[in-house]
């Protein structure tokens, strides 16, 4: 979907994107194989050749910043299937505060692997773990997460594109948090089902208290919040793309 995006070009809206498809104009590469041959409007010809041309270039090197400014939020969905190997899925746990020191835990799933960085132990490696990431998705990490992290991390540059899921999917109809939301779509927590925030809360004041058994249930709780986040993606993102396009997925987040 990434490829086929024109909303990023100045002077192009959704009209003309809509416009451009339908005279079979359905990529970057199409449009640049004949730059005069579609209408575009009055957009620029010449910027729009210059920024598709950049959007190639951008895709191939996987500059993740590039796209970053020219999607923002609204359409980050679109980049997903593109940054995908580059991307993580993103969740924090707090001790309820709301201060830089607030945060208690971040987990990370790639996909492959899950990690989950400890206050007091390991969460300062944090700006070096998402060094190798070029997408971060969450659940309202617009809302909570980021700004909470920002907070505890003040010079880290945040410069990932940033799918977040929440607004995504209440676009597409589906309100209500995360935990609602997996119930929707069949996702099971297995044993932390029926835990959420206020007891993420409760498990680390226990664990601070020397019960090490709350810290291992609170690491279970965080794992699946952000494992589901992937599953949750490629919902999102066949939902959008059909909403979009009318395209029928192909089954594989492309």
């Amino acid at each position: 979907m990434l490829r086929r995006t024109f909303l990023h070009v100045p002077g192009l809206g959704q009209t003309t994107e809509r416009l451009l498809w339908d005279q079979g104009c359905l990529t970057w590469d199409h449009y640049l194989a004949e730059p005069t041959a579609y209408k575009i409007g009055g957009a620029d010809r010449g910027l729009v050749k210059e920024t598709l041309a950049r959007s190639v270039m951008a895709v191939e090197a996987q500059e993740h910043q590039f796209f970053r400014d020219a999607l923002g939020s609204r359409l980050a969905w679109r980049a997903w299937p593109e940054f995908r190997p580059s991307c993580v899925y993103l969740d924090i746990e707090t001790d309820g505060g709301f201060g830089g020191d607030a945060v208690t835990c971040v987990g990370l799933f790639d996909g492959e692997k899950f990690q989950c960085l400890l206050k007091d132990d390991d969460l300062g490696q944090l700006p070096d773990v998402l060094s190798h990431y070029g997408m971060v998705v969450t659940f309202f990490g617009l809302g909570f997460d980021i700004p909470m992290l920002r907070k505890a991390f003040p010079y880290l540059p945040f410069d990932h594109i940033h799918l977040d899921l929440c607004p995504l999917l209440k676009r597409l109809g589906h309100r209500g948090g995360l935990k609602k939301i997996e119930r929707e779509f069949g996702i099971d927590r297995g044993l932390t089902d029926g835990l959420d925030g206020r007891d993420a809360i409760r498990l680390w004041r226990n664990y601070q208290r020397g019960d090490d058994s709350a810290l291992e249930l609170l690491v279970a709780y965080n794992r699946q919040d952000v494992v589901n986040l992937e599953r949750l993606s490629q919902i999102a993102y066949d939902k959008a793309l059909v909403l979009e396009t009318g395209a029928v997925p192909a089954g594989n987040g492309v």
